[in-house]
């Protein structure tokens, strides 16, 4: 496969929902919440999807990770369609895709040493081979001391539990990370060194990341490629240079509104 080619892409991706009828004999009404998308990632690149809440990226996340099918579209992953594979073509995509989700305690089993939760990927995706060494060898890119191995969550900080969950998302050995919101849940003080820790991951693994959020300016750190959705559709894709300094579409122009910078004290819009 070409370097060029996306390793997971949606193709006029849409997606529509049935809601509960007004009256008895009243047709039940539809929400389209994802509208003709298209998307994709490729290997060593990190791409980023931004949008106010309720702007679809869930669902969108949802596609990428088939968990749940589209309406109308194509969800390919080196370029066959996903909801046409057979059991093992599947299983293999289930490997190759992993979610880094945006609280790491409520990700983690409490109850559970860090040692298992790691174990429990390859456990449950019925991968063999050393497993001690595999995640010996995660510690090490996530930049973990092998002692956190017999700690329990509550034993960490906030951004030592997200390394922890970057690793378990890691032990499959993916070729894709999708972060949801991977750095809202952490002081400001910690999120850069995630954000490098994400980096570093694409750069030396050659992952495709997809990093999704609706703060423009984190994303912009993080990815050379960003794609803006607003009420179900991709409004405006570009570099983040580009986005910051000549937003064309109103969406767009709300994100940049809504990044606080220096020179301009608390100026700008609040986002909810």
């Amino acid at each position: 496969m070409s370097a060029a080619t996306p390793i997971l892409a949606l193709k006029a991706v849409s997606q529509t929902y049935r809601l509960a009828r007004q009256s008895l004999f009243a047709p039940r009404p539809t929400l389209t919440v994802l509208d003709g998308i298209d998307f994709d990632v490729r290997a060593g690149e990190a791409v980023g999807l931004v949008g106010e809440s309720g702007s679809g990226k869930t669902t969108l996340t949802r596609m990428l990770t088939g968990v749940e099918r589209p309406r109308g579209g194509e969800v390919l992953f080196d370029g066959a369609d996903v909801w046409a594979m057979d059991a093992p073509a599947r299983a293999g995509f289930r490997r190759a895709v992993q979610m880094v989700l945006q609280n790491p305690r409520s990700s983690l089993d409490p109850r559970m040493r860090v040692g298992t939760s790691l174990l429990e990927p390859l456990r449950s995706l019925r991968i063999g081979g050393d497993h001690l060494a595999r995640i010996h060898e995660v510690l090490d890119q996530v930049g973990l001391s092998r002692s956190a191995l017999e700690r329990f969550p509550h034993e960490f900080s906030g951004g030592q539990l997200q390394r922890i969950a970057i690793a378990r998302a890691l032990m499959p050995n993916p070729r894709v990370l999708i972060a949801d919101e991977p750095v809202s849940a952490l002081d400001v003080s910690i999120q850069a060194q995630v954000l490098n820790l994400l980096k570093d991951l694409v750069r030396d693994l050659g992952l495709g990341l997809v990093f999704i959020a609706h703060d423009l300016s984190v994303v912009a750190y993080t990815t050379s490629r960003v794609s803006v959705m607003s009420s179900g559709r991709i409004v405006e894709v570009g570099r983040p240079l580009d986005l910051f300094t000549a937003p064309r579409a109103e969406a767009t122009q709300s994100l940049v509104g809504a990044v606080l910078r220096v020179e301009t004290g608390l100026a700008g819009n609040a986002l909810d």
